[in-house]
Parts: structure tokens; C-alpha cells; sequence
């Protein structure tokens, strides 16, 4: 079972930006991948997905769109996603996500995910 592993959460002031980093064990060439978040009491919710060609396609939930950005290093394993403008309904735990093989369309949904990790806090607060 491959454990993913994730970095860079923290707490950040409204409008404040974040980095965070998730390290794929051995490649990370040849997964769709994705950032998930989940807050207390609510759903795990898709953020962001790239796909696993490194076309560049990916795909932002509304909420986010023009403030977060996903990428992804195949030669360092990794997958990152930039926060910008944050805002307290950003607040979460953020998961990342790999589904093995070759996707051209990334997926929002969690529940096409194989592998995950154990997650990072992003905390937004004046």
C-alpha cells in the first residue's frame, strides 16, 4: 500500500498564501493526481487534480479557481498546489490523492482515488 505524505499546512492570515507539497513514493509519473480537503463536519471535498500525462490539464472546484494552482514535479515525485487569497472557508485538512495508470481527465471525486495521504492542516485566521 503506497503511503503518500504530505507538508507545507499551516496557519495564515486572510489573503495569505501556502504551498503545499505531497512526495510519491518512487514516481509520480504516470498517476492522476489530486488535492482533497476536508473541514469538521462536512464531506472530503475535491480541490484540484492534474492529470497524469503531464499535458498540464487539470481541474479546479469552482470555489477555488484563480486562487489555488495545482502542479506536479515527476522528477522530484511530486505533487504541489499553491494558495493564494486565502480565506477562512479555506480552512481544512488537505489530502492528497493518486489514482495509478494513465487518466487524461482528472477527477474531483474522492472515491476514484486509490492512494492517500494522511493529510496536512491549513488553518486561515485573522
Amino acid at each position: 500500500q503506497m503511503q503518500l505524505e504530505e507538508s507545507g499546512g499551516g496557519t495564515v492570515q486572510p489573503g495569505g498564501s501556502l504551498r503545499l507539497s505531497c512526495v510519491v513514493p518512487g514516481s509520480a509519473y504516470r498517476f492522476c493526481m489530486g488535492w482533497f480537503r476536508q473541514a469538521p463536519g462536512t464531506e472530503r471535498e475535491g480541490v484540484a487534480a492534474i492529470d497524469s500525462e503531464d499535458t498540464g490539464r487539470s481541474r479546479y472546484a469552482e470555489s477555488v479557481k484563480g486562487r489555488f494552482t495545482i502542479t506536479k514535479d515527476n522528477a522530484k515525485n511530486t505533487l504541489y498546489l499553491e494558495m493564494n487569497n486565502l480565506r477562512p472557508e479555506d480552512a481544512a485538512l488537505y489530502y492528497c490523492a493518486a489514482k495509478p495508470g494513465i487518466c487524461w481527465f482528472p477527477s474531483l471525486v474522492a472515491s476514484d482515488y486509490t492512494y492517500w495521504g494522511q493529510g496536512t492542516q491549513v488553518t486561515v485566521s485573522s
